[in-house]
């Protein structure tokens, strides 16, 4: 059978929504859902009013809660990260002080043990990486879940409650949801994760 008749009839049952693109090249027939986190009106009040102040910079959001679906031990204390433009990352910061008094800037280990870790939410602005996954989810630019699985695997500060349970997450992600394994390994040679990564994929994939 010719390549090109291959191609059409592989984007019809993409059409059909009989196969998923996994990656390129790559498909399965199994019905996988898209991942559609919870946005909490907190997190949509901190992304709205960064928005507002600073429209010409990008923002990503996301919320720690999101992870307790794929855990086993469930966390009590959560964050709420709102990711910018490196330049912006303090103004940003000074801005949110007026909205909460538990707003923390790229915060290291250090800040996590002595401030953080006694309060059971708190805003965390970060610089965010160049070329990261954004998804957007009712006009707000979120964390694509390819990116959360890729940093979990990086900001080990950031993700400490999830650095014993990383192979049990990876699999709970890939029984439940759709990924581009494309996106998230172009993402992992840009944060330095990619020998990580397919080992987490190879454990993942593994019946």
């Amino acid at each position: 059978m010719p390549d090109s008749t291959i191609s059409w009839r592989l984007h019809q049952m993409k059409s059909q929504e009989l196969i998923q693109s996994l990656s390129y090249g790559s498909y399965s027939l199994k019905s996988i859902n898209h991942f559609s986190p919870n946005v909490s009106s907190s997190l949509k009040r901190i992304y709205n009013r960064v928005n507002k102040e600073f429209p010409y910079i990008q923002i990503c959001v996301w919320d720690s809660r999101w992870f307790n679906e794929f855990m086993l031990h469930q966390m009590f204390r959560f964050y709420l990260v709102i990711e910018v433009e490196k330049d912006a990352a303090e103004s940003v910061f000074n801005s949110l002080t007026d909205f909460s008094k538990k707003v923390f800037l790229n915060p290291d280990d250090d800040i996590f043990n002595r401030y953080i870790s006694n309060f059971n939410e708190v805003i965390i602005v970060k610089s965010l990486i160049s070329e990261a996954p954004i998804a957007e989810q009712e006009g707000i630019k979120i964390a694509s879940l390819e990116k959360l699985l890729i940093d979990s695997l990086s900001d080990k500060g950031l993700f400490a409650a999830q650095q014993n349970e990383l192979e049990f997450i990876y699999k709970s992600v890939f029984n439940k949801y759709n990924l581009n394994i494309s996106k998230m390994k172009r993402y992992a040679k840009r944060r330095n994760q990619f020998d990580k990564l397919k080992m987490l994929l190879n454990n993942s994939t593994t019946k």
